[in-house]
């Protein structure tokens, strides 16, 4: 698969189908905590990355078999909105395998854009971030491409919000020392609540970030900061939970196709693809010899990630 990864077990959404339009690291944003590394193409500009008939073409093969997933989600190396072909592969799916709900995460920064609105109108979650609204706190933690400023990208999701059916979720990523002063924290709020999301989710470093001197907020903090943003309904993210829809069989092929998307642990691997403890092992233990991967110690142990 070149466009598809996992399924993957997401912390947010179950279990996942990936589906990854945008080269690796193409994004608006290079945010500091992200998990996939520094972005390389640092762009707000909309085309067709990759062929969206290809990418038509694969889901079509994968989805006929009908696998048993809780979503499909549009998330990967970049940022999806940058894709002019979005809404056309949204559509196919809605249209032809209405059966899978359909997200999309995003930072959010392009809903500005009428045409960007438009591509996700008919995708049933969408997750956009906010970490930051002063500029000084979100040009140290978003490092935007020239031109985005937070100010308008909060116009952009009020405009998404009234015009958006589905559910929307807001992710706040917080990094300790960075977003979670009582000042910066008010004016998320303010935002937030002009946004109207369904849910607010709080989210904090889970595997490796780009900076990997980045703490993760403590358990604590996080249910006081969740108390502060009442009456928005919040809630924590927590670790993936296993157990729930086994995941088609995979073997190395899919282990690194999951790795250059999405750094994983043993047992997220295990459970994402559902593959047995050997089998993920002897595949690690290949790629690393071969030095097509890395590891790095996170905050639920070691992580593993492509090169």
């Amino acid at each position: 698969m070149q466009y598809l990864f996992g399924p993957v077990r997401s912390r947010r959404l179950g279990l996942s189908l990936g589906v990854d339009l945008i080269p690796f690291k193409t994004c608006s944003m290079n945010c500091v905590y992200c998990e996939c590394g520094p972005t390389t193409d640092h762009t707000a500009g909309l085309r067709e990355y990759s062929p969206t008939e290809d990418v038509v073409r694969e889901l079509d093969a994968f989805l006929a078999a009908g696998p048993d997933l809780d979503v499909i989600t549009f998330a990967g190396s970049g940022e999806p909105t940058l894709h002019s072909g979005l809404g056309d592969v949204i559509g196919f799916i809605k249209k032809k395998y209405s059966r899978y709900p359909v997200a999309v995460l995003t930072n959010g920064s392009l809903f500005t854009r009428g045409e960007v609105r438009r591509a996700v109108l008919s995708a049933d979650i969408i997750c956009p971030s906010l970490d930051a609204v002063s500029s000084e706190v979100f040009r140290k933690i978003n490092r935007p491409v020239r031109g985005l400023n937070p100010k308008e990208i909060i116009e952009g999701l009020v405009k998404l919000r009234d015009e958006f059916r589905g559910e929307m979720r807001l992710e706040i990523f917080i990094i300790p020392g960075a977003n979670d002063s009582r000042e910066e924290l008010s004016l998320i709020r303010e935002a937030a609540l002009r946004i109207r999301p369904d849910l607010v989710q709080l989210n904090t470093l889970d595997r490796p970030g780009t900076d990997a001197a980045l703490p993760a907020a403590e358990r604590r903090a996080l249910e006081e900061i969740r108390h502060f943003m009442a009456p928005l309904a919040v809630e924590i993210i927590g670790a993936p939970e296993y157990g729930a829809k086994e995941a088609p069989r995979a073997g190395k092929k899919e282990v690194l196709e999951t790795l250059k998307r999405r750094p994983s642990t043993r047992e997220d691997l295990m459970a994402g693809l559902g593959m047995k403890p050997g089998d993920v092992e002897r595949a690690l233990a290949e790629l690393l010899d071969g030095g097509i991967i890395e590891k790095r110690e996170g905050e639920r142990g070691a992580f593993y990630r492509a090169r």
